[in-house]
């Protein structure tokens, strides 16, 4: 029987398997550049210094890799997010955290793992996943604009998601991140923090 590196044999699989996914998130994120296709199990099992044939106990293909990395990777965006948002006193500043926290997640990385996944992933898993996520995310958006007054808060969120859009490029196209983040605040803060 293979060692154990965890008081129970649930908590040794929970650990691997969470090895092996932040492997193949960094591979992916190391690899953005060259994106269309899956990292390999024999190099994200290497990367999580487990041996290949450990890989198939928790993962049965790529696919089945790539459909666990997208569970992974939307919740853990959206609750950096929301608890950033959650941590602040006023409606305007819930947003900006919302806009800040995003274009920190993208200075860190995180977006070209995004990039990676909508490359490779089934259009139609990813699509979806992607849809419910923007739209968890835009829910607190809409409820702090309409707590500030704006006349239609849906579209205002779009527009403040834009800006997001907007200045992830930038961060990813070589921009200084805190300049960025900087700029998207004083583009957005006066009519925020009114």
């Amino acid at each position: 029987m293979p060692r154990i590196s965890a008081p129970t044999v649930a908590q040794h699989r929970a650990a691997q398997r969470r090895a092996l996914l932040d492997a193949a998130r960094a591979i992916l994120a190391e690899s953005a550049e060259n994106i269309g296709q899956p990292p390999g199990l024999a190099a994200v099992a290497a990367r999580a210094g487990l041996a290949r044939s450990s890989i198939y106990q928790y993962f049965r293909s790529r696919q089945d890799l790539l459909r666990a990395l997208i569970e992974d990777v939307f919740p853990s965006w959206s609750s950096r997010v929301t608890e950033a948002m959650a941590a602040t006193a006023s409606p305007g500043e819930q947003v900006l955290a919302y806009v800040d926290t995003n274009l920190v997640l993208v200075a860190e990385g995180e977006h070209a793992i995004f990039r990676a996944l909508a490359a490779i992933a089934p259009s139609e898993e990813l699509d979806t996943s992607s849809r419910i996520m923007h739209e968890q995310l835009l829910t607190p958006v809409v409820e702090a604009l309409t707590e500030l007054g704006a006349s239609d808060p849906a579209t205002l969120a779009e527009m403040i998601n834009a800006v997001v859009y907007s200045a992830s490029r930038m961060i990813e196209s070589g921009a200084d991140q805190a300049t960025i983040r900087a700029q998207a605040r004083e583009l957005l803060g006066p009519y925020l923090m009114r």
